[in-house]
């Protein structure tokens, strides 16, 4: 029955992670982590024409790393550093564009729990061998971004950040090592078998419990309950999608959809290339129209049949899934992202679209190079995990 088929779309041990990397993520945006991830990032490449917009994409690359969560990206990173690159004399659009796509990079750089969901969705596919599988494309979409954003930079003649003194260096780097730290226990304990990556959720939250209310100490510990609140609100929508997601695949399933697909995608050509293409094509436009947890849900039964007749790694489906409905995040009509960077910056939808289109391109570029060049994937999961 659907109402069984509900129960069953949350009823999973690897689901347990979610709830968890969501806390952690709340309490460090809340703690001063995105702050200090910052001042950190400023210190590696501020000082290069155009350095905000290059901190901005090195900062959102850690700080995906530890929230797995665009938006919590684009509302912590983006709400500090999107009025400081105007203050500076960055141009609104080029802000607002370098912040939304480089917030991508958190959906497929380690601890995401958009690759939980794909795990689950996928029937059993390895959580830590996705985790690692999304690490050098992630380092590769921002570097991606960073080239773009330094030829805009300097096409524009934007500024240089200011030179930091040695001395200082030292100290905004010990003051952001205990935050950066989340990340490396998270990836390090899942390769060193410590810990499955479920666990490691759950030791995340409590490293970034102690970090921000007892080390870093900013904000009270009264503020726990705003930061349970806000970790509810985003996981009861998460759950309630997962669920509904789950019935609709079993429904999908009843009604051999998948199967339907499967014969049309190969019917247009057996070529694995074309039909990857084909793949890529449906992801990206319906990435524009939904949000990403329930096409994961949805999609995932009925491509892995495909994937499967022409001898595609679930790794790196899944990496290549995940990436393409993150480009969506960023695209109209319905880019979650887009819709919080723009609010954030005071900008028309219209306006913001014109100037995305070389970022759109440099997406397009490490997606194309995810889809058919499987080590790009692969290399580290089995370099580290064989």
């Amino acid at each position: 029955s659907v109402a069984v088929q509900l129960v069953k779309g949350i009823h999973s041990f690897s689901l347990l992670a979610i709830p968890f990397f969501i806390l952690a993520g709340e309490i460090m945006g809340a703690g001063g982590i995105s702050r200090r991830i910052i001042e950190f990032t400023n210190v590696l490449v501020g000082r290069v024409r155009g350095g905000l917009a290059q901190v901005n994409i090195l900062a959102s690359m850690f700080f995906g790393g530890i929230s797995g969560s665009a938006i919590a990206d684009v509302s912590s990173i983006g709400a500090l550093l999107i009025p400081m690159m105007m203050d500076s004399g960055y141009d609104t659009d080029y802000a607002v564009d370098v912040t939304i796509t480089s917030a991508c990079q958190g959906l497929i750089i380690p601890p995401s729990h958009n690759m939980i969901i794909f795990a689950v969705s996928a029937g059993g596919v390895s959580v830590g061998q996705l985790f690692l599988g999304g690490m050098l494309p992630g380092v590769l979409l921002g570097m991606a971004l960073m080239i773009i954003s330094y030829v805009i930079a300097v096409k524009r003649g934007y500024p240089k950040g200011a030179k930091i003194s040695f001395k200082e260096a030292i100290k905004i780097a010990s003051s952001a090592i205990l935050g950066l730290l989340t990340a490396v226990i998270i990836i390090g304990g899942v390769i060193g078998g410590v810990f499955t990556a479920t666990e490691s959720a759950a030791v995340a939250c409590l490293y970034a419990f102690i970090v921000t209310f007892f080390i870093y100490r900013e904000i009270p510990l009264s503020k726990m309950d705003e930061i349970l609140l806000n970790a509810l609100r985003t996981l009861a929508t998460v759950l309630a999608l997962l669920a509904c997601c789950n019935a609709f695949g079993w429904f999908l399933a009843y009604l051999k959809i998948p199967a339907l697909i499967t014969g049309a995608l190969l019917g247009v050509s057996n070529n694995k290339i074309v039909v990857l293409l084909l793949i890529n094509l449906l992801l990206l436009a319906l990435g524009t129209i939904m949000d990403m947890a329930p096409l994961i849900m949805i999609t995932t039964p009925i491509l892995m049949p495909v994937i499967q007749s022409i001898g595609m790694n679930p790794i790196q489906f899944g990496v290549m899934m995940v990436l393409n409905l993150a480009i969506g995040l960023c695209t109209p009509p319905v880019g979650a992202v887009l819709f919080v960077g723009c609010t954030i910056g005071k900008i028309s939808m219209e306006k913001l679209t014109k100037s995305l289109f070389p970022f759109y391109a440099a997406m397009l570029a490490v997606l194309m190079l995810v889809t058919f060049v499987p080590e790009v994937v692969l290399f580290i999961p089995n370099l580290l995990l064989k």
